[in-house]
């Protein structure tokens, strides 16, 4: 590469370099040194050299037990440190064209301006804009809460660092503390020695808020009223809330039995302990800061002859947030404690700060006023007094084993028995009735008991303390109006957003007839009041029929609901179950949303961010903010400048795309009877459970093969040994088919046309990148049975065909030609990733034949699963 990366490179060069210094401190030169010829035999190996390919085999077999831990931690820190380096440089001044390319709102406006889009439009998609990001505990965050305290730690370092008036004392100072920090991330755990539980993933999201988000939402904020102001001349309003910040985190339970109604309740405690606690930093600073003694007469008549009006404001509202915390704490521990002067609504803090802002802008003091104090009531705008919307996610069918139980007891028989046309007869029938359906004496299961007490838990809630119901594995309209009867029983007195998730082909394929089947129930559309939310599987839906077909039908979904929702007057809000792998429907966030149907952001965007998306687009308040200013550009351009209507034979060939892709993945998946044994020898499947990674099992059914393991453990495994198999098995098969059946003219027009069509190919050549056909076929050679080699074999040549087929499509040399940063970035992380690969083989290999269980050999072997983590970046 040229001296584009210069910046970078030398970011890079000095943490490695500080790393070597702590590892030499700490194990002497003789580790250094093979930690450096390993280094050097793999930089050479990546290469071509196929001599020290060998060698770097031999050098890694015969590493001796002792030296295997240390080696894989060294290669592990170090990408850890690479990565933060990439994530700090997209937000340094010394970031390049080439990765960071004009601001995507200015660049936005000035287009809108060349396509003659009316500033009224662009106004009324402005107050429409609406970017909920729902932050979930997927297990693939491998790093802890301490390790990613370092890394911002790190990343502070590196920005004083590039200021060039520095001191020599002060340039020395910040690289003595770097050393320091790299030193305190080796000699801790680098893996939890517990798997968490939910009410550690719960902390970990506000921490996420209070390091972050908590700066950004405002910073954000600031930016885009600025850029309105200059492109439209209309300033942003005090109260426009487009950004909201959701949760599953202590409210998903869909196959987690960690998750109890007891643990919810906790959750949402604490959520407001948070905010009350940041709140309260806030108005601290405020009675410093708002020492004016002018002010309006509504600050007057709320100060009372006090000289200091606004401090003396702020200090009440001072008193009742530390009420509300020594209350919550109380609360919390199980204490009984008065509910006096204390915060439980949004307009306590807003009516009093909102006529302080008034009062300093009507008395000549807006300068003071738009500071610290608009800051504070944007976040009231977006955090509320809760910080989170909390979402409950729960299984269909633990709904209708709940009112199975019921009409049993009952006597009329078993619900779960009934047809869907009867179901739905009963339950309208019950959601109209005044009179409760539950019977006296009754005692529930265990099961149904949860179900019946996490309703009772959302029941007593204040509305804005929650988000959505999610019910997973949704196939009928009853599974939706079970939901609603539930919640009425425990007496729910507001209306709760329930939100179908639609995961499996098949499920997406009805999801149009499940919704016009609810919108059809007078008592339905009468609750709703015009506004339904839909959630859009991706994991599940990849998992079942791979990532081509999963694609097209997510489309065809999304476009149907859009259709039927807006004959039917409805307001529709589309809710993505995206994850940061492409097997999860994982892309750049502007190009993902930029290919969806038209009219389907029309609604706003609600998304997951889960795991370690989190923290590479969330993680840093600079980040974070470039994070919500490629949200924000996305939704108003797929709004205003719409992506086009597809042609009906691009359709007509997408949906033999479409088929051909799903068999192919099918018949290997389902239908090779070597599949299952392979899979679970040549990826680290199995020992995946060892590592703490969330609080969540692995599998929805303890006891079931593949088809029961999560979507996210199954994709994490295959990153694992780089065949990277769910994220491309049938989609280049599929494209080969098409070109030999003499398509080819119109897969170039689909993909130079349509942006849904591109950013697949664009999705599978980043995928393809990262694959590595030959540390695939090493893992085979150490850790499969020689009559299973043949799948693999088979395997890498369909891998190597479906990268000539998207080549020819994009008429390129080369896989990521249009994006030269990305597969720089992957070729330098590949260095260090590939030495782990073959590391992790070895220790399989030894793990796998030993006889005794060593805890050496698995801590190393947890390392190398974290460092391939790291280096492959979107992993689950």
């Amino acid at each position: 590469m040229n001296d584009k990366y210069d910046a970078l490179k030398s970011n890079v060069s000095m943490l490695g370099h500080l790393l070597g210094n702590t590892i030499k401190g700490a194990h002497g030169d003789e580790l250094l040194a093979k930690v450096e010829e390993i280094r050097k035999l793999s930089k050479s190996a990546s290469a071509g050299n196929k001599d020290d390919h060998a060698k770097l085999i031999d050098v890694l077999q015969s590493l001796p037990n002792d030296q295997l831990l240390p080696v894989a931690r060294a290669f592990s820190q170090f990408l850890n440190l690479t990565n933060i380096a990439e994530q700090y440089h997209s937000i340094s001044r010394n970031c390049e064209e080439l990765i960071c390319r004009p601001d995507a709102l200015d660049d936005l406006f000035l287009r809108l301006k060349g396509n003659d889009v009316s500033t009224a439009n662009a106004e009324k998609a402005v107050e429409d804009l609406k970017i909920e990001l729902v932050l979930t505990a997927h297990p693939t965050e491998i790093a802890r809460r301490t390790t990613i305290h370092k890394l911002v730690q790190i990343n502070k370092c590196l920005s004083q660092l590039e200021l060039n008036d520095l001191s020599s004392t002060e340039r020395g100072k910040a690289e003595l503390r770097l050393e320091q920090l790299i030193a305190q991330a080796w000699h801790s755990d680098v893996i939890r020695q517990q798997r968490p539980t939910p009410l550690d993933e719960a902390k970990w999201g506000y921490a996420v808020i209070e390091n972050s988000l908590w700066q950004a939402v405002p910073e954000f904020l600031r930016q885009f009223d600025q850029k309105l102001q200059g492109h439209l001349g209309k300033s942003l309003p005090v109260d426009a809330a487009p950004i909201q910040i959701s949760s599953w985190m202590g409210g998903d339970r869909d196959g987690n039995p960690f998750v109890t109604a007891e643990v919810t309740h906790e959750v949402l405690l604490l959520s407001r302990w948070k905010a009350a606690d940041l709140y309260l930093g806030d108005i601290q600073e405020l009675v410093s800061e708002l020492s004016m003694t002018r002010c309006n007469d509504v600050v007057r008549a709320m100060a009372g002859d006090e000289h200091e009006p606004y401090r003396a404001i702020l200090k009440s509202l001072r008193k009742t947030l530390t009420n509300t915390l020594d209350y919550l704490d109380a609360k919390i521990k199980g204490q009984h404690i008065d509910e006096k002067d204390i915060l439980t609504h949004v307009d306590q803090l807003w009516t009093p700060l909102h006529a302080c802002y008034q009062s300093l802008h009507e008395c000549g003091m807006s300068i003071i006023a738009d500071g610290l104090l608009l800051d504070t009531l944007r976040r009231i705008r977006c955090f509320g007094v809760n910080l989170i919307k909390l979402d409950i996610r729960q299984e269909s069918t633990r709904h209708a084993d709940a009112l199975s139980e019921i009409t049993r007891c009952l006597g009329m028989g078993d619900y779960s028995q009934w047809s869907e046309q009867d179901k739905q007869a009963f339950l309208v029938r019950e959601l109209s009735s005044k009179r409760p359906l539950m019977p006296r004496d009754w005692e529930p299961s265990d099961e149904v008991q949860e179900v019946l007490d996490t309703c009772r838990i959302v029941a007593q809630q204040p509305r804005e303390a929650l988000g959505a119901y999610v019910i997973s594995m949704a196939r009928t309209a009853s599974d939706v109006l079970a939901v609603h009867l539930l919640l009425k029983e425990a007496g729910c007195p507001f209306r709760m957003d329930v939100c179908p998730l639609f995961e499996t082909l098949e499920d997406l394929n009805n999801a149009e007839l499940v919704i016009s089947q609810l919108l059809n129930i007078d008592w339905y559309r009468g609750f709703i009041q015009n506004f339904q939310m839909v959630m859009i599987g991706y994991s599940d839906s990849a998992k079942d029929a791979g990532v081509m077909a999963a694609g097209w039908a997510q489309y065809k979904a999304m476009e149907s609901l859009v259709t039927l929702c807006e004959k039917s007057g409805v307001d529709l809000v589309l809710f993505h179950g995206r994850g940061g792998s492409i097997g999860r429907g994982g892309a750049p966030a502007h190009a993902a949303l930029l290919s969806q149907p038209p009219r389907s952001l029309k609604g706003g965007l609600r998304v997951t961010e889960q795991g370690e998306m989190i923290r590479f687009k969330l993680g840093l308040p600079d980040v974070a903010t470039n994070s919500l200013n490629l949200y924000a550009s996305a939704i108003l351009e797929a709004n205003l400048l719409p992506p086009p209507e597809p042609k009906q034979e691009w359709r007509d060939l997408m949906e033999t795309l479409s088929d051909v892709s799903c068999d192919a993945y099918r018949d290997v998946v389902r239908g090779s009877k070597d599949f299952v044994p392979y899979f679970r020898s040549t990826t680290p499947e199995l020992e995946l459970g060892k590592l703490p990674l969330g609080s969540r099992p692995a599998k929805r059914n303890p006891n079931g093969g593949v088809e029961s393991l999560r979507a996210i453990p199954w994709i994490f495994a295959w990153s694992q040994n780089r065949l990277l198999l769910p994220a491309w098995l049938g989609a280049g098969q599929a494209i080969q088919y098409s070109i030999d059946n003499g398509h080819l003219k119109q897969l170039e027009e689909m993909c130079r046309e349509w942006p849904f069509f591109s950013t697949r190919l664009g999705m599978l050549e980043m995928v393809f990148t990262k694959t590595s056909p030959s540390i695939s076929q090493y893992y085979d050679e150490k850790l499969v049975d020689a009559e299973l080699w043949p799948l693999g074999e088979q395997l890498r040549a369909r891998l190597a065909q479906d990268i000539k087929a998207v080549l020819m499509v994009e008429n390129s040399d080369h896989l990521m030609e249009q994006n030269p940063w990305g597969a720089e970035a992957i070729r330098l992380r590949n260095i260090y990733v590939e030495p782990l690969n073959m590391l992790q083989a070895e220790l399989l290999s030894r793990t796998r034949t030993c006889d005794e269980e060593s805890i050496e050999l698995d801590e190393a072997l947890m390392v190398t699963i974290a460092g391939i983590a790291a280096g492959m970046r979107n992993t689950g």
